[in-house]
């Protein structure tokens, strides 16, 4: 297959090493050095090149605050039958965008980060595929990541979104708080240093990555939810309430299936 990848970050970069071992890969990204840092594949310093590549799949790496301005930016230069693919974290508004464009598309989500994965055995990784998405499009990327071993999940775009603020708002949220009540004193303790490598690992992340994972819509219920989780423990801990706290843990362990 013929695809262009525009976005050459740390998971477009990571898409077109691995496409470009069978299929014919061209590259965009406004940092050229990012390009032509991918080899085999064909680096283009204008989208206007895209023209002439005539490209099959479409696929849209590059921020999500930037995507629906990429896809306006790329459309004209696409063929008509060229299939579209977005890998954003949120989805958002992107429903609205590929009923405007009116294109074959497919919208996935990479559930691990090129930060951190180990990027050579990705067998305890997943995927979402949004349902919505163009059948063919679907089989080539179950196929795909299917070689690599991820397990592929088909959400619609809204279940995508609410369950994305339960799976990732709930931990990141939990990581940065903790950042944010602990300083760069060395404090003994195996729980303590899990935690602090959780968070060091979050900050990790590009900013805009972070927030736009904390500015799901769908965020700020789990916020809440964290929030009245807090106030009871609180209301347990100042009551000294040693029922009360075992009641709470009990229902802890079952929740997480102890």
């Amino acid at each position: 297959m013929k695809i262009v990848i525009i976005g050459i970050g740390k998971m477009g970069s990571w898409l077109a090493k691995e496409l470009v071992k069978d299929h014919e890969v061209v590259v965009y990204d406004r940092n050229q050095d990012r390009a032509s840092a991918i080899k085999d594949a064909k680096a283009i310093s204008d989208l206007s090149d895209i023209s002439e590549f005539a490209p099959e799949m479409m696929i849209n790496a590059v921020s999500l605050q930037s995507t629906a301005n990429a896809f306006d930016e790329v459309m004209s230069y696409l063929p008509k039958d060229c299939i579209i693919c977005d890998v954003a974290s949120v989805k958002g508004e992107l429903p609205t965008y590929y009923k405007k464009y009116g294109k074959r598309f497919v919208s996935i989500h990479p559930m691990f980060g090129p930060t951190h994965a180990n990027m050579e055995n990705l067998k305890q990784e997943s995927l979402v595929i949004i349902r919505e998405s163009d059948q063919k499009a679907t089989q080539f990327f179950r196929e795909f990541f299917g070689k690599l071993g991820l397990t592929v999940f088909g959400y619609t775009f809204a279940e995508h979104d609410q369950i994305m603020a339960y799976s990732l708002t709930t931990p990141f949220a939990a990581s940065l708080v903790f950042a944010a009540c602990v300083d760069k004193s060395a404090i003994p303790g195996t729980n303590f240093a899990r935690h602090m490598e959780l968070s060091k690992g979050l900050l990790a992340e590009d900013d805009h990555l972070l927030a736009e994972i904390l500015f799901n819509p769908y965020s700020i219920r789990q916020i809440e939810s964290i929030n009245n989780r807090l106030e009871l423990l609180k209301h347990i801990i100042k009551g000294r309430d040693y029922e009360e706290a075992k009641k709470f843990f009990d229902k802890l362990r079952e929740n997480v299936g102890e």
